[in-house]
């Protein structure tokens, strides 16, 4: 996963892209500027190992960029890495949804990365920040679709339910109210993660 993330978007208390850090061993993030680009970021997107996805709405790019699915997936991609096969990295753009179509519009350097559409089938369950649409997903909610789509749903259940526990336990200080640490979302966490209780 590699996050470019928006103006404070890291700062802020219900973001939610440090959650896939948290799982995915393999994440990187970068803060977004209009005017500079981090070199380590260009670097990374050019790294011959990984075939960058910009992962975003279709409806905002030309066919010919657009795709649906990924070239590997799962454990094929790992394998085909020692024959010259590429891993599939998802680029996130983090922040609000003015943002994220801010830095997809004035982010010359992404014009050239296929752009992966999903279509989940499904609302969002984030509950910390409100949205002016239904189809649009907070940051690790994208990333857990962008695992089950290359073939890591074990991955993408325990984003999932990490995310659930993160906001019970962001919804639980914010509001004063006790927080259940038996509730259903933190069963799921632990039985996905082995945890012990």
């Amino acid at each position: 996963m590699c996050l470019i993330m928006g103006d404070i978007e890291a700062l802020k208390p219900s973001n939610t892209g440090w959650l896939i850090a948290d799982l995915v061993v393999d994440t990187f993030a970068f803060g977004w500027s209009r005017t500079q680009v981090d070199p380590a970021l260009l670097a990374l997107l050019a790294d011959p190992q990984w075939q960058p996805y910009l992962v975003f709405p279709g409806e905002y790019v030309q066919a010919p960029r657009l795709v649906t699915d990924v070239v590997l997936s799962g454990r094929a991609a790992v394998e085909d890495v020692a024959t010259g096969g590429k891993r599939p990295l998802f680029v996130l753009l983090d922040g609000t949804w003015s943002e994220a179509r801010k830095m997809f519009r004035k982010s010359p350097y992404l014009d050239h990365l296929p752009v992966l559409s999903l279509h989940p089938g499904q609302r969002s369950a984030y509950r910390l920040r409100r949205s002016s649409r239904e189809d649009q997903f907070c940051t690790a909610e994208v990333a857990a679709l962008c695992l089950e789509l290359a073939g890591e749903p074990h991955a993408a259940g325990a984003l999932n339910a990490w995310l659930d526990v993160f906001s019970a336990h962001y919804l639980s200080a914010k509001r004063n109210l006790p927080l259940d640490r038996g509730s259903e979302a933190h069963r799921r966490l632990q039985d996905l993660v082995n945890l012990p209780p």
